[in-house]
């Protein structure tokens, strides 16, 4: 999720304050891809520890003239960084943003520990003070040092209790020693004859030394499930399994130090952050013209085979009342395990490297799909994620659940997301002014980059099998419907929807550019890089839910059991609910055409004899119901005014009949 990266200069290291300082500075603007949101530095000189962080991208603390402070210092013996993807804890206040300072402990951390509560509450005694996860186990490792002294068992007795993902790197103020440890792998470093380096990807350290000219030493792996100790100025080290350390096993203690923590950061204190409220008032009143929507809903024509209403898109019904969705349905391709078997095998390695990258958005097809390919294909996967800013913090720790429990290192690309989150904010507002149900896909628009990155790193990785998890059952042709685009049926591929329906795609959105002038903003350049990534992009990849049947009984006992994966408390569904997208587009669809993509979902369901249609109706009109804390989230996020929006959407002229 996060970026961390650190280096390490041997004493007898010629490198004046410059060239660290260069050093440094390229470190962090090639882990800024992992997190933009916020960035920090600590620098350990031979008697003090200087933290500075602050809620700005590191392209943008790398420019202060406090950061080019911290590099005058003499005898700098350590450097630790982070660029932060905001997770637990809002950024804006500076207590929350990394490194974070505890019990004297400052170090970095790059997941989410997903059992944090529960820990607070077994170890009363330990008080916390901020709202990021991480406290905990700066917190957990200081107890366990004074309880055992090691810092080698107080490691691994931190990382036997936490749940969820952790790579991380400390320095303690009262011993000479840098400690790296991981639970899925995010750690690359090398050893070269002036310094240690170390960073999230062995791509940013394969361009650092690129740029830098330096001379490359062998790259290597912090295997999930092990830990690093690194002495100052020597750099001597020590590498051992976390879980080999016997608590009752003497090691010996590093020589102790005392050294000052002094913060240099700018930002200070909290910011206060407005956000919506729902009130008792308010919710009677949303709910009651949700009950009008709903009668309305009820009586619409639905085909007699599925649940498609009559305000489908380019729908018609035969003389029986099916409808010809139904009529020119496609089942959906299953090749069986043994072809699956059969395109993996030129893949298999029995090296540790990765040998293939799983497609992994957080929701519960992509989950799945990693728990199939490392404990059932026995693939040695990466998981690729690319966040835009509309990833839930409970889609996040999904993630973090999946990666710490299979030891899977997670590669997550971070867009500019406060950039991303304005132009949905803007599209939205433009929206509002015209309602155009075709042009609703547009606040997802700043997603689809994701097909461009993924096809980057395989190549930067060097790995030609990308496992891709859609399921075929989701697909939502009325997206398409709305915007006169009518499409066949079969579709194989992720957006494989044809030259001449792309392009007829593209002339509508112009139209309607033209039509609300309002669309014409600075969002623009992301709209038409969203577009070149769907529909131009190559997506040569394994379509995982075309050899393996997906079951969404045995999908969802597997993630709830095995991986503890949390779920939406507004809802009963599985889907979508770490999309913070969806609660606020599906109501938008309920309330101006009567239906939502829930029903669409079902109704291929129907189609391939997953679900009788009397229960499929049933579980829509639950599904369908708004989800208002994911909306006010959503609306939170973005900065809208929650109310407005809502009185908007339900005043705009609607293709459901009104009675």
């Amino acid at each position: 999720m996060c970026g961390i990266f650190g280096i390490t200069p041997k004493n007898n290291s010629a490198f004046p304050s410059e060239r660290l300082e260069e050093m440094v500075k390229l470190l962090f603007l090639l882990s800024e891809s992992r997190g933009k949101e916020a960035s920090g530095l600590a620098v350990k000189t031979d008697d003090s520890i200087l933290i500075l962080k602050e809620p700005k991208s590191a392209s943008k603390l790398v420019k202060t003239k406090v950061y080019s402070k911290l590099f005058k210092n003499e005898n700098i013996e350590t450097i630790i960084g982070h660029a932060r993807l905001v997770t637990n804890g809002s950024m804006e206040d500076n207590y929350n943003n990394q490194p974070v300072v505890k019990d004297g402990i400052v170090g970095i951390h790059n997941g989410i520990i997903t059992n944090d509560l529960a820990l607070w509450k077994k170890y009363p005694n330990l008080k916390r003070k901020t709202e990021v996860d991480t406290e905990v186990m700066w917190s957990l490792i200081r107890l366990f040092i004074q309880q055992y002294t090691p810092l080698q068992k107080a490691l691994a007795k931190t990382f036997s209790l936490i749940e969820g993902s952790a790579s991380i790197s400390i320095l303690l103020n009262d011993f000479n020693i840098q400690a790296i440890a991981t639970n899925t792998g995010s750690v690359y470093y090398s050893f070269t004859d002036n310094f240690f380096i170390y960073a999230s990807e062995k791509i940013i350290l394969e361009k650092f030394f690129k740029r830098t000219g330096l001379k490359e030493d062998t790259i290597k792996q912090l295997k999930p499930g092990y830990a690093l100790l690194i002495e100052p100025k020597t750099c001597k080290n020590s590498l051992f399994k976390l879980n080999s350390i016997k608590l009752e096993q003497k090691i010996v203690k590093t020589k102790d130090v005392m050294s000052k923590i002094k913060n240099v950061s700018i930002a200070h204190g909290f910011k206060k952050i407005i956000t919506n409220q729902i009130t008792n008032k308010w919710l009677t009143e949303a709910n009651k013209f949700y009950e009008h929507t709903k009668e309305n809903v009820y009586h619409l024509k639905r085909c007699s085979k599925c649940l498609l209403p009559e305000t489908m898109p380019l729908i018609t019904f035969n003389h029986q009342g099916v409808c010809n969705y139904c009529l020119n349905y496609q089942k959906g391709e299953n090749r069986g395990l043994e072809k699956l078997e059969k395109e993996i095998k030129p893949y298999r390695s029995h090296s540790q490297k990765p040998n293939c990258i799983v497609s992994f958005s957080g929701g519960r097809d992509s989950c799945y799909a990693l728990h199939y390919v490392k404990n059932v294909l026995k693939l040695n996967p990466v998981a690729y994620s690319y966040d835009w800013g509309m990833l839930t913090d409970l889609g996040r720790r999904n993630q973090a659940r999946m990666c710490g429990k299979l030891g899977v290192e997670h590669i997550l690309v971070s867009a500019d997301i406060l950039k991303k989150r304005e132009n949905i904010k803007k599209n939205v507002k433009a929206w509002l002014n015209k309602p155009e149900l075709g042009m609703v896909p547009l606040f997802m628009a700043g997603d689809k980059q994701y097909f461009y990155y993924l096809n980057k790193l395989k190549r930067e990785m060097g790995i030609d099998l990308v496992i891709y998890a859609d399921n075929f059952l989701e697909k939502t042709d009325f997206k398409y419907g709305f915007a006169k685009v009518d499409l066949e049926s079969g579709v194989k591929k992720a957006y494989q929807i044809g030259k001449y329906n792309s392009i007829k795609l593209l002339f509508y959105y112009l139209d309607q550019f033209v039509q609300n002038p309002a669309y014409l903003n600075s969002s623009l350049i992301d709209t038409f890089t969203a577009y070149l990534s769907s529909y131009i992009v190559p997506k040569d990849y394994l379509y995982l839910y075309r050899y393996l049947k997906w079951n969404e009984k045995t999908i969802n006992n597997t993630l709830i059991s095995q991986y503890n994966w949390e779920l939406s408390p507004d809802t009963l569904s599985t889907w979508r609910i770490g999309d913070g997208t969806a609660s606020f587009y599906n109501y938008i669809y309920y309330t101006l055409a009567g239906f939502t993509e829930n029903d669409t979902f079902r109704s291929n369901q129907i189609r391939e004899n997953l679900i009788n249609r009397k229960d499929a109706l049933e579980l829509v009109a639950k599904e369908n119901q708004p989800r208002w804390e994911s909306i006010k989230w959503y609306c939170d996020t973005i900065g809208l005014n929650m109310s407005e929006t809502i009185a908007k959407i339900n005043q705009a002229k609607k293709i459901l009949p009104q009675k």
